[in-house]
């Protein structure tokens, strides 16, 4: 039977998919690509006598792709935490969904394992700054506090990533991250093992959050701030990570991180606050190619005469007493 891994590039998508192929090795074609590219049963054309995971991207937004593979006789494995609509019925799909605002791709596989990799859990729960989720998962485990900030940090990194308009953007390609990551059972051997890759993926991370982080506000309000970065590719890698920073500097406030798209308009990440997440998605679905969860969605392309119809919305979303 052909096994093909459909999976997002991001940390989520990928430990998420680690557990699933440490528990069920397999030799399976990998799909992939950067963070915002979410269409990817679309590049699977002949699903006959095939077996496809699918992992941290969005039902909704793939459901026409889905359900063409799934006619195709295709046997289908499918979870996520983004939103998905009505889910289609069909005796060869199975899905673990949950959009809960504390829900991850890689807790929802942790649970459906029977916990058996929780450092992987825990590194995909710290990529999507669910930290609190993730030392939830690390707890029983009793490691040192050097080493849970590790997990942290190699969640975050892999996460980082992942965030490009397009693979130029990327230090290295999501799939060969995985096959680079998946060959071990404990995360921190990977940073043993792949020195000279940890290093170069934690500290460019770094240098462009410090880029970053010398930009000023262009819009702040009591409950709400964005920041529209420069025209750079540091700018376009760094801004989910910027994003769940800044969630994490100012909890009570939710945050648009703007990017310059290279074919004309803007790239949006938005964070709903911590202390209340929830909202981000419904925002951004009310604007083409937007998407995501309550606590964290994004508009792949806003055309430039609608942001500041954007802005408006953003911060009447978030500035009301909750």
């Amino acid at each position: 039977m052909r096994r093909i891994d459909v999976f997002n590039g991001d940390a989520d998508g990928i430990c998420a998919l680690i557990q699933w192929r440490l528990a069920r090795p397999a030799a399976a074609e990998p799909v992939t690509g950067v963070k915002r590219d979410i269409r990817l049963l679309a590049k699977i054309q002949d699903a006959q006598d095939a077996a496809i995971s699918v992992l941290d991207i969005s039902l909704d937004s793939n459901r026409q792709d889905l359900e063409r593979l799934l006619r195709q006789g295709a046997q289908v494995f499918y979870v996520d935490h983004h939103y998905c609509g009505d889910l289609p019925v069909y005796p060869n799909l199975t899905t673990l969904i949950d959009p809960s605002p504390d829900a991850c791709t890689s807790l929802l596989m942790h649970a459906h394992l029977q916990h058996a990799y929780p450092g992987w859990a825990a590194a995909g729960a710290f990529g999507d700054n669910l930290d609190a989720a993730a030392r939830r998962v690390l707890q029983p485990l009793a490691l040192p506090k050097t080493q849970i900030e590790q997990l942290q940090q190699l969640g975050e990194a892999v996460n980082y990533n992942a965030y490009g308009e397009d693979l130029d953007d990327l230090l290295l390609h999501p799939a060969e991250l995985y096959r680079r990551l998946a060959v071990h059972p404990w995360p921190l051997d990977f940073c043993a093992a792949e020195a000279e890759l940890w290093r170069a993926l934690s500290e460019t991370r770094q240098s462009d959050l410090q880029l970053a982080l010398q930009q000023t506000p262009d819009y702040q309000g009591p409950g709400a701030a964005a920041v529209i970065l420069p025209d750079a590719q540091w700018a376009r890698r760094i801004n989910g990570s910027f994003g769940n920073h800044l969630a994490k500097r100012h909890p009570q406030r939710a945050h648009a991180i703007i990017t310059h798209h290279r074919q004309g308009g803007y790239q949006i990440s938005v964070r709903a606050p911590l202390n209340r997440p929830a909202g981000a998605d419904a925002l951004c679905r009310r604007y083409p190619g937007g998407g995501g969860r309550q606590a964290a969605a994004g508009v792949n392309q806003l055309p430039p005469e609608r942001l500041d119809e954007f802005l408006r919305d953003f911060a009447a979303s978030y500035n009301q007493p909750a």
